[in-house]
């Protein structure tokens, strides 16, 4: 049965197979095959409560707030317009009596840190000129997620109201008077909810050392502006942008996360064509068992490469978790395929987590 963080176990009704063509090769959680969900078959029915049922027992709303007369919040893609008495999509932000109230500003965040020892295991290691030095990675977790992955490997950033603060003058403190920090990894979750604290800090960090670079692990599906302004931080420290380019068909995006990521596809492509360094940006897509397939990472991979083939691309090996935990480990024939499909565009193809293939 699918995990929640609560310490719940939610049963589902399971059905055998595909609820619309009967094949058998789906997750439980979802009741709907790859081809049924590209085509749209189910979209605002059972994948629906599948994001809701993930969604219970943590302060977030069952789904995208969409008043029309409720307060407009611009941080990411989702704008969510939020009713009297509602939440954001991410939890952070409230409408109370017409005003909008954040958990969280460009002076105080919802995350915790800890020093995690280079070389470290991020997604861009198997590149990053860091992954070969000595000293430590300010690992910077941040509550709140303007997505719904039910395939979520960090679903304790759906905790808000049991979220550690943490001031911009304690981070900044924190990493001045720890000289051995090489770099800042902005994850979690996902640091677009909370992007005005994660720029504001890092513009300060830069201001005090010229040695510490600063990385983005994201959905990318942020605020164009305040997407730029990150990677102008890390393009001015050195640091890389790492984009979880999940899904390229949007029903499948809309499926397995709950939202669209068109977005990140703008949002990469922006920052590519404003900044020459290539090593700038990555990015990586979770080989889902059944669902994302050669096909799906053939149009990642094509898209990249339409902007420059050079640029690194990462298939990350599935493991069980959150609400696909009911799905097996991405079979080696799955990898080997879509490993050929990104090699067909790309120059400079990775696979993480092959451990996981011995398992």
């Amino acid at each position: 049965m699918p995990f929640c963080d609560k310490g719940h176990l939610i049963q589902l009704v399971m059905s055998p197979g595909c609820i619309v063509c009967g094949k058998k090769e789906i997750s439980k959680t979802l009741s709907l095959c790859l081809e049924c969900i590209r085509r749209g078959e189910g979209r605002d029915t059972h994948l629906k409560r599948a994001h809701e049922v993930a969604r219970r027992g943590f302060p977030l709303p069952p789904d995208l707030p969409r008043d029309p007369d409720g307060v407009k919040c611009n941080l990411c893609s989702n704008e969510c317009q939020i009713g009297e008495g509602e939440k954001g999509y991410c939890g952070l932000r409230e409408n109370v009596r017409g005003r909008l109230i954040s958990k969280v500003s460009s002076d105080a965040a919802l995350a915790c840190t800890y020093l995690d020892p280079l070389p470290t295991n991020c997604c861009a290691a198997w590149f990053c000129p860091e992954s070969s030095e000595k000293g430590y990675n300010l690992a910077t977790f941040f509550y709140g997620c303007n997505f719904d992955c039910l395939f979520c490997q960090n679903a304790s950033h759906k905790l808000i109201d049991e979220a550690p603060g943490i001031t911009i003058d304690r981070f900044v403190k924190e990493v001045e008077s720890t000289r051995g920090i090489r770099c800042i990894c902005y994850f979690g979750g996902s640091p677009e909810p909370q992007l005005p604290f994660a720029i504001r800090a890092s513009e300060r960090v830069i201001e005090e050392r010229d040695d510490v670079r600063i990385c983005w692990e994201w959905n990318g599906c942020g605020d164009p502006g305040l997407v730029m302004r990150a990677a102008e931080l890390s393009f001015k420290s050195g640091g890389i942008i790492k984009f979880d380019l999940k899904a390229f068909n949007q029903n499948l995006s809309i499926a397995l996360s709950g939202v669209s990521n068109k977005r990140a596809y703008e949002n990469f492509e922006m920052i590519a064509s404003s900044f020459e360094r290539v090593d700038l940006l990555t990015a990586t897509t979770p080989l889902i068992p059944w669902y994302i397939d050669a096909e799906e990472v053939e149009a990642i991979a094509g898209f990249i490469a339409g902007i420059n083939p050079d640029i690194p691309y990462s298939l990350l090996v599935f493991h069980p978790t959150f609400y696909m935990s009911d799905m097996p480990i991405t079979p080696r024939r799955q990898v080997e395929e879509c490993y050929r499909a990104a090699k067909r565009h790309l120059k400079r193809v990775n696979i993480g987590n092959k451990h996981l293939l011995w398992l």
